[in-house]
């Protein structure tokens, strides 16, 4: 029991959040009469936020070398949806090279301001701010401040479903829930991985049986999400796609250098910068690697809407970086996890769709998710007083 206790004060935010989603989840289970868990409401809340999930993942890269965010990134979604909408509509172009040149430009968006920010030693926060007063206009500049419907690929693309190869119509997806298992066993062997290798560093490690345990909890859960998705449409295309850049960019923080690096920028700079750590130039590729996730969310959202807006990822920004905090990153940089963030996006999807079910006003559902958030970072201060009062 101690050594129980021993490990969940040192993860205790991350854990704190694993089970504030669960005792949510529970909440509003009940509170909405067994709605929200129904399968094909959980079909529906993943494409709902699947974009903010995106986002969040190149966020708390930016957030992990110090603190930094990114205030841009609801406008560079708005700008590559509209470079779609001018790709695919005007120009008739392929609708799989419209994506490229949109991935490209969100890339190029991200360097531009990585540049700014990582060689001109400009404030992340003043040249993002400026950034996202640039995209936005330049969005708007493209569409004349009017809707364009999209070609139907782009709605395949964001909303669709992955067809049922292995199943004969049974009623349930059988392809899903086979996925589901495949993801079940690169979890373990990813964790497997990073045990081994801390234990050839000597690092402290849990026990194998309470190590054991979390393999086969998390290992059931995901498949048995896999089999309630089956029982709905299946296995939403944009999931796929979500799982893969989960497991990316878990092996970029946990098994790269690039990934260590940005940690210790996270810790300290100066002396991340004076150990040889070339940190200009990771600082230039989070910002560009933050770009060209923006634009996969804007690729995403465009196809959902089914069409280019101009209002397209108003507040994404704050939603993306709201999923981050909540899900233990810490707001002075180095702390946090790739699916601490994605707990963070469910927590704050699931509060929308849990109150919108039971016909909440928006307005009480900003003030919950702004208290949420503000809880949040109170309890990370909070966390690191107690571990200096402690040394």
């Amino acid at each position: 029991m101690e050594r129980i206790k021993d490990i969940f004060k040192q993860n205790m935010k991350q854990y704190s959040m694993l089970i504030a989603l669960i005792v949510i989840i529970g909440m509003f289970q009940i509170l909405t009469g067994g709605i929200l868990l129904k399968p094909i409401n959980v079909s529906r809340l993943i494409l709902q936020n699947s974009y903010i999930l995106i986002l969040a993942i190149g966020m708390l890269l930016c957030i992990l070398t110090g603190g930094n965010i990114d205030l841009s990134v609801g406008s560079i979604v708005a700008f590559v949806s509209a470079l779609s909408a001018l790709f695919s509509v005007t120009f008739g172009l392929p609708v799989w090279l419209s994506m490229l040149l949109g991935l490209v430009s969100g890339l190029m968006a991200g360097m531009w301001q990585g540049f700014w920010i990582a060689y001109v030693n400009i404030p992340p926060f003043i040249v993002t701010l400026a950034g996202m007063l640039l995209f936005r206009g330049i969005n708007n500049i493209i569409l004349k401040g009017q809707t364009v419907l999209l070609p139907e690929t782009y709605t395949k693309v964001a909303s669709g479903f992955l067809p049922d190869f292995i199943g004969g119509g049974s009623g349930v997806h059988i392809t899903t829930v086979a996925v589901g298992i495949v993801f079940a066993v690169v979890y373990i062997f990813m964790n497997l991985s990073i045990r081994k290798d801390k234990l050839k560093y000597d690092f402290e490690v849990t026990s194998f049986g309470l190590f054991a345990t979390k393999l086969a909890v998390v290992s059931l859960v995901i498949i048995l999400f896999s089999y309630w998705l089956a029982l709905a449409n299946g296995l939403p295309i944009i999931l796929l796609l979500l799982g893969v850049l989960i497991i990316i960019y878990s092996f970029l923080t946990n098994k790269t250098i690039v990934g260590r690096h940005i940690y210790a920028m996270g810790g300290n700079q100066k002396a991340a910068a004076l150990s040889g750590i070339k940190t200009k130039r990771i600082l230039f590729w989070v910002y560009a690697n933050m770009g060209l996730l923006a634009a996969v969310a804007g690729i995403v959202f465009a196809g959902r809407l089914n069409s280019a807006s101009p209002t397209a990822g108003d507040g994404f920004e704050l939603d993306a970086i709201a999923a981050c905090f909540i899900g233990g990153a810490s707001a002075t940089g180095g702390v946090g996890t790739i699916m601490g963030a994605i707990i963070g996006g469910f927590i704050m999807g699931i509060l929308n769709n849990g109150m919108s079910i039971m016909g909440i006003s928006v307005f009480w559902q900003q003030i919950v998710k702004g208290l949420v958030l503000l809880a949040a970072v109170a309890f990370d201060v909070y966390s690191k007083s107690k571990v200096k009062t402690v040394q």
